[in-house]
């Protein structure tokens, strides 16, 4: 696994919330990621209808995974091993209001099939 790609958050002393930190844990533990890229964007939906009444500073996010673990999947399938993952958090009433998600092998990734 590409620690880099992993660790950029942390090595630029943002550790994300604990909201963030509990995607990049479960993502990384289940999926062995070679890449792993967790943007919090709720600011960007603060004013929403939706968001009204929410303390939550991570309701929305945008996650980029690489793995192997997603060799012969569908897309709908990727996205539902991710939702599972996160299934109690995109439930919670404070939660993940919205996630979206980018889901590759390597080999679907310019310049990373012959890495790891």
């Amino acid at each position: 696994m590409s620690t880099s790609a992993t660790t950029t958050a942390a090595a630029e002393g943002q550790t994300g919330g604990p909201v963030e930190r509990l995607i990049r844990e479960r993502i990384s533990e289940a999926l062995r990621p070679t890449e792993l890229r967790i943007v919090n964007e709720s600011h960007k939906h603060r004013h929403h209808q939706a968001m009204r009444g929410v303390d939550s500073a991570e309701t929305h996010f945008r996650v980029t995974v690489v793995s192997r673990a997603f060799a012969g999947q569908t897309l709908i399938a990727r996205h539902r091993t991710v939702n599972a993952l996160l299934g109690d958090q995109l439930r919670a009433e404070n939660g993940i209001h919205a996630l979206s998600l980018v889901t590759k092998t390597p080999e679907e990734m310019p310049g990373q099939a012959s890495g790891a």
